[in-house]
């Protein structure tokens, strides 16, 4: 096991791992111990009381953070006519059909969001076992199968971003940069756990939001109480 340095004991002794802390405090300590040499992400991991199994209980959606989360979204865009023509005119920064659809199949993806019109998704469906693995397959869940081009471009660029539960129960979601204002991460947590809060399964049953975490990249988990903020 590798030997932590100084400065990782020091992060580590300002977080109490045995407490739950609020949504403040949890904060305010990602922010203290986020020591990196680079404006670390701050993530917000939520474990769900749902059988991820079970098609009545998947959780899946998209929403646009009050704040943003700090980095700015490369978006591609599978469009044709005006609706190209539209996605470029909102700062899309890739438009086009076949030929992009040949560079993915080549192995280029300088992107990190691809929305496109349904009447694309019938050759875009074709490179689902390339973008399936990497999260990176169109999806009218999450607002990017739509005709509204423009809304979603901008609501990308304006720090949209997609939850989705795991395996295991869990969901995880960027929610800001260190180098935020304290207030705006908590609103963007605020944000997120309302939206996840608002899309519970009926089927759910028992206790929903089981524990919550903050976290920085380089940083250690802090616990979050869920009746802070639920």
């Amino acid at each position: 096991m590798a030997k932590k340095s100084k400065k990782q004991q020091e992060v580590l002794k300002l977080v109490d791992r045995t407490k739950a802390y609020d949504v403040k405090e949890a904060l305010d300590l990602v922010k203290q111990t986020a020591k990196a040499n680079f404006d670390e992400t701050v993530e917000a991991a939520f474990r769900l009381g749902v059988d991820p199994k079970k098609a009545d209980q998947q959780i899946r959606g998209a929403m646009v953070l009050p704040h943003g989360t700090g980095k700015t979204q490369t978006v591609l865009v599978f469009a044709k006519g005006d609706k190209a023509k539209e996605a470029e005119a909102a700062g899309a920064d890739y438009v086009g059909e076949q030929d992009l659809i040949n560079k993915i199949n080549q192995g280029w993806f300088d992107f990190d969001v691809i929305v496109a019109t349904p009447d694309m998704m019938a050759e875009v469906g074709k490179l689902g076992r390339v973008l399936g693995p990497k999260g990176l397959m169109p999806n009218p869940k999450t607002g990017t199968v739509t005709f509204e081009v423009e809304k979603a471009v901008k609501e990308i660029k304006a720090g949209k971003v997609e939850y989705r539960v795991d395996r295991q129960s869990n969901i995880h979601v960027p929610i800001g940069k260190a180098s935020f204002e304290l207030d705006q991460l908590v609103e963007n947590f605020q944000a997120l756990a309302d939206t996840l809060i608002k899309a519970k399964p009926q089927a759910s049953k028992g206790i929903y939001m089981k524990n919550a975490s903050v976290t920085s990249t380089m940083g250690p988990g802090v616990k979050v109480d869920p009746s802070t903020f639920s």
